[in-house]
């Protein structure tokens, strides 16, 4: 008897190796501390934004691995499907769905270019305040706070081998 059975049969998605790390990025994108000591606010933007420097910072490591490329594409498309479900769970349809996640494509590649700017410098404290906080400059002791744990989180990433960082699905140190 001949079976369809095996042509749609459902195997894995090989992206599923990557979603640990990518709860790693979420896990420390949603630390209280960004909020609280950052003021960085606690809406839906602002959630996002610290997804995408996390995600970016995750991302700049990778990439400093050419054999790890794969890895880096798979952690993308997990940013990209978690944020087409978030919207669809709070109520968007799919005509609104499908463009807001082409901005919020286009804006995290916009956040990997400026967030390749140095440590403690101005380009980054200006791409800092643009995205974190719209513009609107927060508290100096806010700013300092997340440009402090951004030089920290990349140190951490940069100690740590990227071989290192895609076998063991976890992003380095304490959680932030």
């Amino acid at each position: 008897m001949f079976s369809l059975r095996k042509f749609f049969k459902s195997g894995s998605d090989p992206r599923e190796a990557r979603r640990p790390l990518w709860n790693a990025v979420v896990a420390a994108a949603r630390a209280p501390h960004w909020y609280v000591e950052g003021t960085v606010p606690d809406t839906l933007d602002g959630r996002f934004d610290m997804v995408s420097l996390v995600l970016a910072l995750v991302l700049h490591r990778i990439d400093e691995d050419p054999a790890q490329t794969l890895a880096g594409v798979e952690l993308t498309e997990l940013f990209v499907n978690d944020m087409d479900g978030q919207m669809r769970q709070i109520g968007f349809g799919d005509m609104v769905v499908g463009k807001q996640i082409g901005r919020m494509v286009g804006a995290l590649g916009g956040r990997l270019g400026v967030y390749r700017a140095a440590d403690g410098s101005d380009e980054l404290g200006a791409a800092l305040v643009r995205n974190l906080w719209r513009g609107k400059a927060p508290a100096e002791s806010g700013l300092a706070h997340v440009m402090a744990e951004v030089a920290k989180l990349r140190s951490a990433l940069a100690a740590m081998p990227v071989e290192t960082l895609i076998a063991t699905n976890r992003l380095p140190g304490p959680p932030t």
